[in-house]
Formats: C-alpha cells, sequence, structure tokens
C-alpha cells in the first residue's frame, strides 16, 4: 500500500507527504520598482539637465536601500528583479550602445588619436589594478574600477562583472565610485580649461578620453561649445570600442582559471551581449539606419541602463562601504589622476 500511496504521489517512505517545489520568487516587484526609479531619474534629469539620467538612477537606487520602508522591500521581495534588472537590461542596454558606433567616425579621428586613447585605456587599467591591489581592496573591486575608468564606467563595469561572475556588492561599491567621480568631473573640468591652456577641441578630446560614462561627456563637454561636444563624443565612443576586446580578454581569463577547476563551468569565448554590440557596429556602419530609428533606441537605451543602474544602486550598503571607504576612495583619486594626466598628455601630443 505504502508503494502504491507514493507511486501517487501522496507519502514519501518516511510516510510524510512529498515536499512542494519551491517556488520562484516573483521579479515583478523589483522591475516595477526598477521602473519607478527610472522615472524619478528622469523627471531629476529634466529639473536639474546638469546631472545625467544615469547619474541619478545610481544615487536614486543607493537611496532606495537605505530609506527606512523601503530598504526592507529593497532587500527582500524586489531583490530578485532588481538583480534582474542590474544584469540582463545591462547587457542589453550595451547592444544599443552599439548603435552610436560608426567605424567611418571613429577612423576618422585620424591614427594619432586611436594610439593616444589605447594607451589612456591601458595606463588607466593598468594602474588601477595595481593601485587596488597594493591598498588590499577585496576580490574584483580593482578590476571592476578599473575596467570604469578606462572604457565607460558602469556599462563597461556591468559588461566585465557578468564574465567575471562578480560579487553583487563589488559591482554595486564599483559603480557607485565611478559614477561619484564622472559626476565630480562634470564641475571640476570645466574650471581647468582655462588654465591647462586648451583650446575647444583640445577640451573636447581631453573630457572624451577621460571622463567615464557618455552621460557625464556629454554634461562636461557642452560647457565649451558644439565643436568641444563633438570632438568629446568621438573620442568617447572610441573608447567604447574597446569593451569588446577587453570582455573577451576577460573571458580568456575566467577560462583559464576555471578550466584548472575540476566541472567548472567555462564561459564562453565571445559571450552573446558582446556580439551583439558588434553587431549593432556593423549595422550602424552600413549607414542605413533612419535618424529616428537611431533616436529612439538611444532613448530606449538610455532608459534600460537607468534600470540596471537603479538596480546595481540599491545593492550598495553604505556601512559596509564605509569600512572599506578610504580605501576605495584612494583607489578612485589614484585612477582619476592617472586618467586625467595620460588623456591630457596625448591629447597635447597628437593635436
Amino acid at each position: 500500500m505504502a508503494l502504491l500511496g507514493n507511486r501517487a504521489g501522496t507519502t514519501t517512505p518516511t510516510g510524510k507527504p512529498p515536499a512542494a517545489p519551491a517556488r520562484r520568487p516573483s521579479r515583478l516587484p523589483g522591475l516595477a520598482l526598477a521602473a519607478l526609479g527610472v522615472a524619478a531619474a528622469s523627471a531629476v534629469h529634466l529639473l536639474v539637465p546638469a546631472v545625467p539620467m544615469l547619474t541619478a538612477a545610481v544615487v536614486l537606487g543607493v537611496a532606495a536601500a537605505h530609506l527606512p520602508g523601503l530598504r526592507t522591500v529593497v532587500r527582500d521581495t524586489a531583490r530578485p528583479g532588481l538583480t534582474l534588472a542590474g544584469k540582463r537590461l545591462m547587457r542589453l542596454g550595451i547592444v544599443l550602445l552599439g548603435l552610436e558606433l560608426s567605424v567611418g567616425d571613429v577612423l576618422g579621428l585620424g591614427w594619432a588619436t586611436v594610439v593616444m586613447v589605447l594607451c589612456v585605456v591601458a595606463a588607466t587599467f593598468a594602474g588601477t589594478v595595481w593601485l587596488g591591489r597594493r591598498l588590499g581592496l577585496r576580490g574584483d573591486q580593482p578590476v571592476l574600477v578599473a575596467t570604469g575608468y578606462s572604457i565607460c564606467g558602469a556599462s563597461a563595469i556591468g559588461a566585465v562583472s557578468d564574465v567575471r561572475g562578480s560579487d553583487e556588492e563589488d559591482v554595486a561599491t564599483s559603480v557607485a565610485l565611478v559614477t561619484l567621480c564622472g559626476t565630480l568631473a562634470i564641475a571640476v573640468l570645466p574650471l581647468l580649461h582655462g588654465p591647462l591652456g586648451l583650446d575647444a577641441d583640445q577640451f573636447g578630446r581631453w573630457v572624451g578620453a577621460g571622463v567615464h560614462d557618455v552621460g557625464q561627456v556629454v554634461a562636461t563637454a557642452q560647457t565649451a561649445g558644439p565643436d568641444a561636444l563633438g570632438q568629446a563624443v568621438l573620442v568617447k565612443l572610441l573608447r567604447v570600442m574597446m569593451l569588446a576586446p577587453l570582455v573577451a580578454a576577460m573571458v580568456v581569463a575566467v577560462r583559464r582559471r576555471k578550466g584548472t577547476a575540476p566541472g567548472g563551468k567555462r564561459p564562453p569565448l565571445v559571450p552573446l551581449f558582446v556580439v551583439g554590440f558588434l553587431a549593432a557596429v556593423a549595422l550602424r556602419t552600413t549607414g542605413l539606419l533612419p535618424g529616428p530609428l537611431l533616436d529612439g533606441a538611444a532613448r530606449v537605451r538610455e532608459l534600460l541602463l537607468a534600470a540596471a543602474l537603479f538596480g546595481l544602486g540599491s545593492a550598495v550598503h553604505l556601512p559596509t562601504l564605509a569600512r572599506t571607504g578610504t580605501r576605495v576612495a584612494a583607489l578612485g583619486l589614484g585612477s582619476w589622476i592617472v586618467v586625467a594626466g595620460v588623456s591630457y598628455g596625448g591629447v597635447l601630443l597628437t593635436t
């Protein structure tokens, strides 16, 4: 009879009813909260245009994680959806970022500028990783901060953390640091325009080579006029193009590391979202896409990245961040000096 009961699914060999399968936590509350965060970030940007929407999204995510009442929802009910936003929506945003890039426009900058950007990226990445290790920062924080400073801020951090399988807290801390320093650049760099003896084009190239996020580059460079803005965006997009080879190099490193562990799952050599990013670059290069479509894709990209950054910001735990605050701040300042100094020298040598 017991066997018949087991086959009918009513009892187990111990006489107890079988356990019900675990229900997957709903992601809808977190996604809904991320959507509200995007709406709030958009409102902040409309009210204060100098504050980029993506910067506002990170700050609002951090605030949501610490507001009494709301923080419990963020850490419990909304966590699955916010984590999904921080990972999956980030990937989609990175793919659409490729539509901003045209190979012809980038090559139009000249090989000297291409070499300059390569040197800035390499020096910033290597210098930041070295300094982060010397400061004793944990886990992937040095690599993630180096990625954000050298390539394109939070978007690059999201891409590299995805293939490395980085701890969510390391990702959130790195995003918070890079966003903070990039926001400070909006106020600080225009003050240095005159004292450093840069004309409008040189200032734009310096901003494009040294500021992290695309939105922060636009907000900083537009203070010197349209010519500076155009140069800044082109140089910045050239840095964004470095994202694909950097992610590929990270994948190779992870495959080698996990290849030594029995049963370790090795990531694909070229992640799917990087393939999508490169395909978007190729599509933009054809010149077949109409302007309204590109404008719409840029808007969707900004919304996706804002939702992702709100999700990442909500994972920041300020008490934990405070315990390594001095070292993290030192890394941010040191990396900022490196990228600003190397890019300034590069601009003077190539213009």
